[in-house]
């Protein structure tokens, strides 16, 4: 029986792990890093399964790709399932409106309505709510993926893979752009806050014209702001300028974030390709899943199955790039 290799556990070589092993192939899975943890960009994610949001400056496949996501994370661990608010201050009401025309799959939302949805959001008087989208736990997700993987039987090796492997696939993010040349690094940085005074139950995105803000809850008072997209390769720290902002837009969305407790501080490197969307590509004995952007939890899925289509049955999803396979 042919053994797949998966080479990475991050979000993408479990999700495609995941996949396989659900079709019946037998997997294995390498990574010297270990379990999932802060050493991977998967660990810093927003885990927003919002596919009509993310479609406002985003290209259609994150729209009807990003919908397999929330049944796919669904069937392998806790998915909240209450939507998404879409609010703004008064004056920056015309990018509601700009941000509604670009969307749908959403309900407009008066001042009485979000303070049903959200009571700790009573002031604001215009919304907007996605009520299919969901969210999920990203460090919850990563460790339930890597538990069922070993319940299943898959060996998964603590230690760099061999260097000729056949059948391989490789998902290990920027570590492939050696032979992946057009990937680039797009710096991503979040807060983690403690702020037990407000309550919120489903992410928030607030329509800031400096800084979009999304927050996303974690339970127990503790909250996910972020994130900014830089062009930059430095993973090394947060800019000051980053953190004012972060933390002005959550204070803008509800004062009381000004009595937060910052208790973590992310920075990572998102791999993408040139238009922001994964690829796959077959070079010799190698399949490379990659590129997934902003878009980890969302588009893992889809990548996972595009994946498993070319490795099991050769069928090319419209994410394998053949100009380059």
């Amino acid at each position: 029986m042919t053994v797949w290799s998966v080479i990475g556990s991050g979000v993408a070589g479990l999700a495609v792990a995941s996949e396989l092993v659900s079709r019946g192939a037998k997997v294995q899975v390498f990574d010297p890093a270990g379990p999932p943890g802060p050493h991977g960009c998967s660990w810093w994610a927003g885990g927003m399964l919002a596919p009509w949001c993310e479609y406002e400056n985003a290209e259609e496949p994150v729209l009807r790709l990003g919908q397999i996501a929330l049944d796919w994370w669904a069937a392998r661990t806790r998915v909240e399932r209450r939507g998404t608010l879409v609010v703004a201050n008064p004056r920056d009401l015309p990018d509601l409106r700009r941000f509604a025309r670009r969307t749908d799959g959403y309900s407009e939302v008066d001042r009485s309505k979000i303070a049903e949805l959200e009571p700790d959001l009573h002031r604001f008087t215009k919304g907007l709510h996605f009520m299919n989208e969901a969210h999920l736990n990203p460090r919850q997700a990563l460790r339930d993926l890597y538990k069922q993987l070993l319940d299943q039987g898959v060996e998964i090796h603590r230690k760099l893979a061999p260097s000729r492997l056949e059948n391989a696939i490789d998902c290990r993010g920027l570590h492939a752009r050696e032979v992946l040349h057009d990937l680039r690094g797009v710096k991503g940085e979040m807060l983690v806050i403690r702020c037990p005074d407000v309550t919120l139950t489903r992410p928030v995105r607030l329509l800031h014209p400096r800084m979009p803000l999304y927050i996303v809850p974690r339970g127990d008072g503790i909250y996910m702001l972020g994130a900014t997209m830089i062009e930059s390769e430095d993973s090394s720290r947060i800019t000051a300028r980053s953190m004012l902002e972060l933390l002005s837009a959550a204070y803008a969305l509800n004062p009381a974030f000004g009595e937060a407790e910052v208790i973590e501080i992310g920075v990572d490197l998102r791999p993408a390709f040139p238009d922001n969307l994964p690829r796959i590509r077959r070079l010799g004995h190698t399949i490379y899943a990659n590129g997934l952007y902003r878009h980890g939890y969302l588009l893992a899925p889809a990548l996972a199955q595009g994946v498993a289509d070319l490795a099991l049955d050769n069928k090319h999803s419209e994410m394998v790039d053949e100009d380059r396979a």
